[in-house]
């Protein structure tokens, strides 16, 4: 790091400093130092189609997982939490992560407005944070991959071809990764459009076997609230992974609330539409909604070819979320070597313009993690999620107290707190003043934040 802050005091705002300059209006400009950089010139950016399908892997992937929330509630408890939860998370974190990014267009992203807010030392708290989250989420979706294959192919359930297969799968995905982001982003493209279509069809077979009384079950008596609120949030959150890819993206003040706005769209009818399809088809039995059950209801649906077809989707849907979640990992530590928060040597690319050291550190801790259970697995990295989120949502709003005139492209039409109006979009005007009492509350609620943090969960 090139300096330690205090732990309070904001970070000055320099936007030279962070990659972003004020350009004309709808334009992105970059610094000198990328202007400079033969890697980057030579490397086409992230267009639209793209984008959102990147976005759709890094928080969704399809609709494979929801089995477990009907498990834990039932019909209606499951599809109210997939209505619910995308207004109440959601959405406000896709809007904070549009904010933020357009106004830090930076590969880095969530690293640098924190670093921004609170300086480099907490900026660092964040990056190791979201890394690790990150790269123990990433390492469920080889081991996913071969819970599907071994279904066929039962030698891949166990023993070293497990092994070997779960090797050659990490090791063939993360070379397409180093192919480069164009490669990565038509590639998801492909597997999101192979991933949905056997659901399209799902829904529609199932609309003449749809007894609408079925979705109104409920039974809060065996409610198994932590399964239910632990399957919501998995499958609803790492909106703001994107922001690590922002200087890769053609235009980010304009494409990246654009492509926020179509992905939050796409992933919640991607779970409510064949949600509302499978409960309503088939007679409900919670003891088998369980992992891989809409291939089961899809059996009942369309017969065995749908049943097949589902199944595969499942299994390469897994190669879409790691090669997602690889781009915004590496770009993670690619964008901490640019702003100071790692060695330079993270700054460099290969000759595809990827971040070569990124995607080999990220790669191995895969490896490594993916010996771990899968609950391990899920709560290890909704841990981490949870207070890197902490720290963004403090950051957004010490941004909004501290920097009300920043630029921002894209700013949430409403207030901070206390009553005063949202900060400046393009022209950096801010009329009215903020309330002190409401700031100093803000501060007190910040660095209460950082003490707890500092303590641990155990303390």
């Amino acid at each position: 790091m090139k300096e330690v802050m205090p732990v309070i005091a904001p970070h000055p705002l320099n936007r030279e400093e962070f990659g972003i300059n004020a350009g004309e209006e709808g334009q992105d400009t970059p610094t000198a130092s990328e202007q400079s950089s033969p890697r980057r010139g030579s490397v086409a950016k992230l267009s639209m189609l793209p984008l959102v399908a990147l976005i759709f892997y890094e928080v969704s992937g399809g609709p494979f997982g929801l089995e477990d929330s009907v498990r834990a509630g039932g019909p209606l408890l499951a599809l109210l939490g997939f209505i619910i939860v995308p207004f109440v998370w959601s959405i406000p974190e896709a809007l904070v992560t549009a904010e933020l990014a357009t106004a830090f267009p930076k590969n880095g992203g969530f690293v640098v407005w924190i670093s921004a807010a609170f300086g480099p030392f907490w900026g660092f708290q964040e990056g190791w944070l979201k890394w690790m989250s990150g790269v123990t989420d990433n390492a469920l979706y080889p081991v996913l991959f071969l819970d599907y294959l071994k279904r066929g192919l039962p030698v891949f359930a166990k023993g070293p071809a497990r092994v070997a297969a779960l090797l050659l799968t990490t090791v063939g995905l993360t070379y397409l990764n180093y192919r480069g982001l164009t490669i990565v982003g038509i590639t998801a493209v492909a597997l999101a459009i192979f991933t949905l279509l056997p659901f399209f069809v799902f829904s529609l077979l199932a609309i003449p076997k749809i007894q609408m009384q079925r979705w109104f079950v409920m039974d809060l008596r065996s409610m198994n609230w932590r399964v239910y609120l632990n399957i919501l949030f998995w499958n609803l959150n790492y909106w703001d992974n994107v922001s690590t890819l922002a200087g890769e993206v053609d235009k980010p003040s304009q494409t990246l609330p654009k492509a926020l706005l179509w992905a939050v769209v796409l992933v919640t009818f991607t779970y409510i539409v064949p949600l509302l399809a499978g409960t309503g088809a088939v007679e409900l039995d919670r003891a088998k909604w369980e992992d891989g059950y809409l291939a089961d209801v899809a059996l009942v649906i369309g017969g065995a070819p749908l049943k097949c077809w589902i199944t595969i989707a499942a299994a390469l849907s897994n190669m879409g979320l790691f090669e997602a979640e690889m781009s915004s990992n590496s770009f993670q530590l690619l964008g901490m070597g640019e702003n100071g928060l790692l060695p330079q040597v993270f700054e460099q690319r290969s000759k595809y313009g990827t971040p070569s050291l990124g995607i080999l550190c990220s790669a191995t801790g895969v490896i490594i993690l993916s010996w771990m259970s899968f609950q391990e697995i899920i709560e290890f990295l909704n841990f981490l999620y949870c207070f890197g989120m902490l720290l963004e949502f403090a950051a957004f709003i010490w941004l909004r107290v501290q920097q009300p005139n920043l630029l921002r492209p894209f700013c949430i039409p409403l207030n901070t707190a206390g009553g005063w109006k949202s900060p400046s979009r393009r022209d950096g005007s801010n009329s009215q003043p903020h309330l002190r009492f409401t700031r100093r509350m803000l501060k007190s609620s910040v660095r209460r934040l950082m003490m707890l943090m500092m303590r641990g969960p155990g303390s």
